[in-house]
């Protein structure tokens, strides 16, 4: 049926979520005393940054020129001088161990090298003449050989490359609805800004000016539920199933042992395509979790990180897939198709996509991040023992996020019922006032190859900072 989804259920027993004036052991008018002093601090060490932002307010939306960038935790975001390695510089002069490495796309580091030589030689050759060149070639041949898929084209970014995905496999299946998770966030695709209130699929509150109901093209269930999952695909009317390996915007949540295994025997039995996006798993691996984990998807994407943080993202395609839908791609139309743009693909891009693939996303550094953040993730929880705090980290490959609960959640929902939105806030204040920069989002950490144990080390020292003065 439209919007179809099975009733939620909650791992977690409300009462505990919010009894009263705190949350497990954590006192809420404690929680709001250190948020006015953080902020007090926060204001008085950035007065540049707030000239800067209560003069762009005058020509940018909401004074930023992206919407995203006001879910900084202060009343106004830092401004940027510099990024370099794993170190940003403010316009004030000071300098933050960066963990948020932006949200993924200098997940590998700000300005790495290879790249950035990279850029400069193609910049001075030719940014964009929407004409294919080697580079192109070569970095179709190491993604087919990273991720098994054999062929490949290239998007601007991870929102492009899903919506582009989603538009192959309706015309490959001739289904129009896509299945996808709770809580999952796929970029601006409008099919996957959903939300379930009351067993229905509708548009998450967030979604600015929703182009149509999505319960006409969406399906959504809860990550790790099998039998949802069984249920959802029997009638065969799903073109793909849309899916992180693990969830990562909802925070980071692992699959359950199986799960995957499920996934694709079920979507097969019942002809849905496979598509996993890798944009953040790949902190997995330099194949990503599809790698890592030995998947076998019918469709691949990925972005942000793959051009050091020029604006490219790619997906891949079966074999399959690509005998059924070459003569639609190449036939009369073709510039006219949904599918593509003027700038993806662009020598820069495409420059730059191959310096990153080839010196920079290597298992060379993911030989040094992967120990780190296991060194990251054992602080955290050593922290939180040792202050007895009824709180969890959890890590998937370089990428380390703490809750605010005792125990992770296994989809979405439970996600949702464990957030505590005011401790979010006290946590990134606090830890900008002393120099680190987490993921605005949530309590995400990244591991770069720039990334030092002493930068790990004092991230550890921090968040066992907040948590005395929680207790105090």
């Amino acid at each position: 049926m439209p919007g179809w989804t099975r009733p939620v259920s909650y791992f977690y027993p409300l009462p505990f979520l919010v009894a009263g004036t705190a949350v497990g052991s954590i006192d809420r008018e404690r929680v709001r005393e250190l948020l006015g002093r953080e902020e007090a601090r926060f204001v008085q060490a950035h007065p540049r940054s707030k000239e800067l932002f209560e003069r762009a307010k005058g020509s940018l939306l909401a004074g930023v020129p992206m919407n995203w960038m006001v879910a900084w935790a202060g009343p106004f975001p830092i401004f940027a001088a510099s990024g370099r390695g794993a170190r940003v510089k403010d316009v004030e002069g000071h300098t933050y161990v960066d963990l948020c490495l932006g949200d993924t796309g200098s997940m590998f580091g700000h300005s790495p090298k290879p790249a950035v030589d990279a850029i400069v030689r193609q910049a001075r050759r030719g940014i964009t003449m929407m004409l294919p060149t080697e580079d192109s070639v070569w970095v179709g041949e190491e993604l087919a050989r990273r991720f098994g898929l054999p062929y490949w084209q290239v998007a601007l970014t991870a929102t492009d490359a899903n919506r582009f995905a989603i538009r192959l496999a309706r015309e490959v299946t001739r289904r129009t609805k896509i299945l996808v998770y709770r809580g999952c966030y796929h970029g601006t695709v409008d099919e996957a800004l959903i939300d379930v209130k009351d067993g229905a699929v509708v548009t998450r509150g967030g979604n600015i000016g929703a182009p149509f109901d999505p319960s006409l093209t969406t399906k959504a269930i809860e990550f790790n539920d099998v039998a949802a999952l069984e249920e959802a695909l029997a009638p065969r009317d799903v073109a793909c199933v849309l899916a992180e390996p693990a969830m990562t915007n909802a925070g980071i949540i692992l699959p359950e042992a199986g799960y995957h295994d499920a996934l694709r025997r079920i979507t097969r039995a019942t002809g849905t395509l496979l598509l996993i996006d890798e944009t953040h798993t790949i902190s997995a691996g330099p194949g990503g979790y599809t790698r890592a984990h030995d998947l076998a998807p019918d469709i691949v994407t990925l972005g942000k990180p793959i051009a050091s943080g020029i604006p490219a993202a790619a997906y891949g395609i079966s074999q399959e897939m690509a005998d059924r839908i070459l003569s639609r791609v190449t036939g009369e139309g073709a510039d006219e198709s949904g599918i593509g743009g003027t700038l993806a693909g662009n020598a820069l891009a495409a420059a730059a996509m191959r310096a990153t693939l080839e010196h920079v996303i290597t298992k060379e550094a993911f030989d040094w991040m992967i120990p780190l953040a296991e060194r990251l993730e054992a602080g955290v929880r050593d922290a939180i023992k040792a202050h007895d705090v009824p709180w969890n980290v959890v890590r998937l490959g370089a990428r380390v996020e703490y809750r605010f609960h005792p125990v992770p959640p296994r989809n979405g929902g439970e996600a949702e019922a464990t957030k505590d939105r005011e401790l979010d806030r006290l946590v990134h204040l606090f830890a900008l006032n002393r120099r680190i920069l987490l993921t605005p989002f949530h309590n995400m950490a990244l591991v770069s190859p720039a990334t030092t144990e002493r930068d790990v080390d004092r991230h550890t020292r921090v968040f066992g900072a907040l948590a005395r003065a929680l207790l105090a």
